[in-house]
């Protein structure tokens, strides 16, 4: 392959990557592809360095960044042992033995100027006990391990879901490689073992351990918890949100598969956090995320292994963390993406959801050759707006609990909250209305979703839903019989990958 040259005249910076992993390769794709090839862009990776490998589990905005690169869906999900995806279920939450369904999608459709979920609340107060979960399409299918794609015609009912996958993360980052390097992506192997800076203070390059000099214009730091650019080199700086998420640890293992393919990821409340089941084709991913203060790494290893559905495939992975971000995302010539960004615990799955909104903003907002000082500004108030009101969301599943059986959620349920949730949550205790300070991830049905399966309870109900003469319930009985007529033709998880997307090995 032919070497890039120093300097592009299209004005475009050299791009130098440091880390692999999911991060790396996500970004290297995507800037390849959106400069069509034209960009000088390299990767530097180490097979001495190990990626964290999470993220197994994602939501359904990772379908637009395979679309944007041009990726088939079923050659994807066979490449990386995927399976597909309608939600997250939880487990013990609210309070033990009780569960409920955060879906893709949007229970029912609204049928009058009234919310639908307004309605649900109304004949909740009047002693219909149904739980929400049952006017949402994407769990009467997940329920019954189905799956099939939704219906284009926006007026079907099969239409009011949407999914996203579970997949091998180490196996993607091996597939957009691939795809990266057969467009121009110079990889080079070694590990970084120094840097230089200019005269004004930019990365200027890194020293490999082989002596070998990485020179580029603008640097993505892609290397994960450690953050060597971004923290080591600039000290950029760290925002601390454990007195809010306080788990800072995790232990994983897959598990052999046992039963069948569920559609859907499922998280378990625990005693000192919560465990992760993530099913794959040729596997199941584990873990338990938990707080040190609560318990100790043996007896979180313990607890794990004895919950497994099947027989442990490795040996246990400790990952330690600290739930929180970067005070700056893009400080001189750096970009942090994905870990090295910042760390939200995978409770929702947007690990790597991150990455491709971080990847996103870069794109819009990519560096010419000159300062850059106007862009980054944005790309960090932009960035922190989303880390801060994804984190709100994950709180929001904490401190909505009523369960005293353990110190971890005496701690959570009665912990200062910030004042931006505060605001969310008075609003709809009042009157069971949802609001929001602007464009964000988790949109209302999510919101919705939490506060009924937590079991947030309401002074009130909007004035409309309580005087409207609308027959809400019959609607919604309506709703859950052409639901269940849906259904019936949707064919098995299994079966669909089987005909579509069945991984080779």
């Amino acid at each position: 392959m032919t070497s890039k040259p120093q300097s592009l005249a299209s004005g475009l910076p050299r791009i130098a990557i440091i880390g692999g992993g999911s991060a790396g390769w996500m970004t290297a794709a995507a800037i390849i592809n959106a400069t069509k090839g034209v960009a000088s862009v390299t990767l530097v990776e180490s097979k001495q360095i190990g990626v964290v490998g999470v993220g197994e589990a994602t939501i359904p905005p990772i379908k637009l960044f395979n679309q944007m690169l041009g990726i088939d869906e079923n050659e994807f999900v066979r490449a990386t042992n995927g399976s597909f995806k309608l939600g997250i279920e939880f487990v013990d939450w609210s309070r033990k033995g009780q569960r409920y369904f955060h879906p893709f999608g949007t229970h029912g459709r609204d049928f009058d100027s009234v919310p639908l979920y307004q309605y649900w609340l109304r004949e909740r107060q009047r002693g219909d006990d149904t739980p929400l979960d049952a006017y949402s399409m994407a769990w009467e299918i997940a329920r019954q391990n189905r799956f099939s794609p939704p219906a284009k015609d926006p007026r079907l009912v099969q239409s009011t879901f949407d999914y996203a996958y579970h997949f091998d993360t180490i196996q993607y980052g091996q597939f957009l490689r691939k795809y990266a390097e057969a467009r121009g992506v110079s990889r080079q192997e070694g590990r970084v073992v120094d840097t230089r800076r200019s005269e004004a203070g930019d990365v200027a390059a890194v020293l490999l351990e082989d002596g070998r000099r990485v020179e580029a214009d603008f640097f993505i730091d892609c290397t994960g918890f450690f953050g060597l650019l971004i923290e080591k080199v600039l000290e950029t700086g760290y925002e601390d949100w454990t007195h809010w998420l306080p788990c800072d640890r995790a232990v994983a293992i897959p598990c052999e598969s046992v039963g069948d393919l569920t559609p859907y990821t499922r998280s378990t409340a625990l005693e000192a956090g919560w465990q992760w089941r993530i099913p794959l084709q040729h596997r199941t991913g584990n873990g338990y995320v938990y707080s040190s203060q609560f318990i100790s790494d043996a007896d979180a290893t313990d607890t794990l292994l004895t919950n497994l559905d099947g027989r442990p495939l490795a040996d246990p992975r400790p990952l330690r963390f600290t739930t929180g971000r970067r005070r700056k995302f893009w400080n001189r010539n750096v970009v942090a993406l994905g870990l090295s960004a910042g760390f939200m615990e995978p409770l929702e799955s947007t690990s790597l959801h991150l990455i491709q909104t971080g990847i996103n903003r870069l794109l819009a907002l990519f560096p010419g050759t000159g300062a850059t000082q106007r862009e980054a500004a944005e790309f960090n108030r932009l960035t922190a707006e989303e880390y801060e009101r994804i984190r709100d969301f994950l709180i929001l599943h904490y401190h909505a609990t009523t369960r005293i059986d353990a110190p971890l959620w005496r701690y959570t349920a009665n912990m200062a909250i910030p004042d931006s949730l505060a605001w969310r949550m008075e609003h709809y205790r009042a009157t069971g209305r949802l609001v929001s300070p602007g464009t964000e991830l988790f949109l209302n049905p999510s919101w919705m979703a939490v506060y009924a399966g937590q079991e947030v309870e309401l002074d009130g109900l909007d004035p409309l839903a309580t005087a409207s003469p609308v027959d809400g319930a019959g609607h919604l009985a309506g709703l859950r019989r052409v639901m269940g007529e849906a259904t019936a033709p949707v064919p098995d998880h299994q079966a669909y990958i089987e005909r579509f997307c069945k991984a080779e090995t």
